[in-house]
C-alpha cells in the first residue's frame, strides 16, 4: 500500500480518514478476485466473528464457516460447552444449513419460539428421520399457541438429494414456489436447501479442515491453567487458537503465550496437523515484533476501536485503527507473520481498507451481534423493531460472567472496574437479518474494491492499493442519501 502523491500522514488515522484512489485494473469481474486469507487459518474469505460471548456460538461458528469465514469461541465458556459446541460444528454439513426440527405433536407456540435461530424462517417436521412437513410464522398466524404443529404445518415437502447441483436445486425450488427443502442423503437428513443457500454455494467455499469438515476457533486468557486449557481445546479438534487478552503487550501475556506454543507443538508432533495461534490485541510495531517472537503466527490488533468498547474514553489509551493496522502488518510481515484488524469496522469500505492496510483478517463483533445467528435471544422493541442485546467483553457483565467462580468477596471487588457496555440494542437489518446477508453485503464490497486496485488476492490487493486523505466532508460526500435533500 501507498499514500496518494507519496504523502506522509503527520498523525494517526481512522478508516473513516481515508480512501482508496482506483489504479488501472486488468481484472475484469469481481468474481476473478480470490479473498483466501494468507494467515494460514484456512479461510476462504477475511472475515471472523469476535470471541465476545454475544456474537460467536455454534450457530455463528457453523453458518460462517460455510461461506468461508471462522468465529471464535470467547474464553470464558465453560469447557464443556464448547465442546458440544465444536462437535456440533465439525458435524454440520459443509455446504446444507442445519434444520430447526420439531415432531409432529410439538407445539405451535414451541416451534415459533424456535423461528428466530436460523435465517431460513422455517421448522421441519420430522417423524424420526423423515421429513413431514414445514411451519412457518405464517402458518402459525392466529393458531392457538397449544394447537400442535401436525394441525398446521405445510405437507408439501420437497425432498432434495445431496448430489444435486446448485442450479437444480434452485430451480425446483423455484418451479415448486418454496423457498426451503430438506436435503437427503441415502434417506436420512443431512440439511435443508432454500434459493440463496444454492446461489451462495456457486460464490463461496466453505472454510474446512484438513477432514473436510467445517472450521472453528476458541479463546484462551492468560490467567489459570493456559496449558491445561489449551491442550483440552487442542483435543476438541478447534482449528485456531486465540490468546487473547486487551493488552497484549504485557509480561503476562510474554508469558502464557509460550506454554499455548507448547502444546500446540505437542499436539503436531502427535497428530501431523499444526493450528494457528492468534495473540494480541497489540497496536505497535514493538508489540507486534514480541508476539510474534515468542511464538505466535498471527497478532490481534486493536486497543478501542470495538463498538461495545469504553477504553479510550475511560483510559486514554489505544490508537486509530488504520494507523495501527499498517504499522503492525508490516512488523508483522518482516518477521514471515500477520495480523488480523480487530475492530473499528462499520461498512464494507472498512473491512476493505484493513485489508488495504495488511489485514489478512478483519474481526467483526457488534456488526454481527444483530443477526439471527447470535447467542443472544430475539427481543422485540417498543417500535416493532428487533433487536439483541451485545456488550463488550471487559463490561462489568462480561466480567461477571468471567468471575462466576471467585469468591463472593472477590467477585464484588473486580465489578468494580469496567471498561465497557453492558446492554447495547443491536437492531437486525431488515433487509440484511442474516449473518450471510451481512457477508453477502461485505464480500461484495471487498471483491469490488480489490477490482478497483487491480487486484486478484487479498496480498496482491495490500500490494496495490493507493490510500488518500480526507476530510470530515470528504467522508461525508461519499455517503448516500436515503431520501432527498
Amino acid at each position: 500500500m501507498r499514500f496518494l502523491n507519496d504523502l506522509q500522514p503527520s498523525g494517526d488515522l481512522t478508516y473513516s480518514d481515508v480512501f482508496m484512489v482506483p489504479s488501472r485494473s486488468d481484472v475484469i469481474s469481481r468474481f476473478d478476485v480470490d479473498l483466501t486469507t494468507p494467515d494460514g487459518i484456512g479461510t476462504t474469505i477475511p472475515i471472523v466473528a469476535a470471541n465476545m460471548t454475544a456474537v460467536s456460538g455454534r450457530r455463528m461458528a457453523e453458518t460462517l464457516a460455510r461461506r468461508g469465514g471462522i468465529a471464535v469461541i470467547p474464553q470464558d465458556i465453560p469447557l464443556d460447552v464448547v465442546a458440544r459446541s465444536v462437535t456440533q460444528v465439525k458435524a454440520a454439513h459443509p455446504v446444507y444449513d442445519t434444520p430447526v426440527s420439531v415432531t409432529p405433536d410439538t407445539t405451535v407456540g414451541e416451534a415459533l419460539s424456535l423461528l428466530p435461530k436460523r435465517a431460513h424462517g422455517a421448522i421441519l417436521v420430522v417423524d424420526g428421520d423423515k421429513p413431514v412437513g414445514v411451519v412457518t410464522e405464517h402458518d402459525g398466524a392466529e393458531i392457538d399457541r397449544f394447537a400442535q404443529v401436525h394441525e398446521v404445518m405445510s405437507s408439501d415437502v420437497l425432498a432434495l438429494d445431496v448430489a444435486d447441483e446448485p442450479r437444480a436445486i434452485f430451480d425446483a425450488l423455484s418451479e415448486r414456489h418454496l423457498s426451503y427443502a430438506p436435503v437427503l442423503e441415502d434417506g436420512v437428513l443431512v440439511g435443508v436447501a432454500t434459493k440463496k443457500g444454492a446461489l451462495r454455494s456457486t460464490l463461496y467455499t466453505p472454510a474446512l479442515d484438513p477432514q473436510g469438515r467445517l472450521v472453528i476457533g476458541a479463546a484462551i486468557g492468560i490467567n489459570g491453567d493456559v496449558s491445561g486449557k489449551a491442550k483440552e481445546l487442542l483435543a476438541m479438534g478447534v482449528d485456531v487458537l486465540v490468546v487473547d487478552t486487551a493488552h497484549g503487550h504485557q509480561a503476562k501475556m510474554l508469558q502464557a503465550l509460550p506454554l499455548v506454543v507448547a502444546e500446540r507443538d505437542a499436539y503436531e508432533a502427535e497428530t501431523g496437523r499444526r493450528v494457528p495461534i492468534v495473540a494480541g490485541n497489540v497496536v505497535s510495531a514493538d508489540g507486534t515484533r514480541d508476539l510474534l517472537e515468542a511464538g505466535a503466527d498471527v497478532a490481534k490488533v486493536g486497543v478501542g476501536p470495538g463498538a461495545m468498547c469504553t477504553t479510550r474514553m475511560m483510559t486514554g489509551v489505544g490508537r486509530p485503527q488504520f494507523s495501527a493496522v499498517l504499522e503492525c502488518s508490516t512488523a508483522a510481515a518482516e518477521l514471515g507473520g500477520t495480523v488480523w484488524a480487530d475492530g473499528g469496522v462499520r461498512y464494507p469500505r472498512d473491512v476493505a481498507l484493513a485489508l488495504a492496510a495488511g489485514g489478512a483478517s478483519v474481526m467483526i463483533g457488534s456488526w454481527l451481534a444483530g443477526t439471527y445467528e447470535s447467542p443472544g435471544d430475539l427481543r422485540i422493541g417498543a417500535d416493532g423493531r428487533a433487536y439483541k442485546e451485545s456488550f463488550g467483553m471487559a463490561s462489568a457483565r462480561a466480567v461477571s460472567n468471567r468471575t462466576r467462580d471467585a469468591a463472593g468477596f472477590e467477585r464484588a471487588r473486580m465489578a468494580l472496574f469496567e471498561e465497557g457496555i453492558s446492554s447495547s440494542r443491536m437492531y437486525l437489518d431488515r433487509e440484511r437479518p442474516g449473518v450471510e446477508d451481512l457477508v453477502d453485503q461485505i464480500i461484495a464490497g471487498v471483491r469490488s474494491s480489490a477490482t478497483y486496485a487491480g487486484a486478484r488476492s487479498i496480498p496482491e490487493f495490500a500490494e496495490r492499493a493507493v490510500v488518500g486523505l480526507q476530510s470530515t466532508a470528504g467522508y461525508e460526500e461519499g455517503r448516500p442519501l436515503h431520501a432527498s435533500w
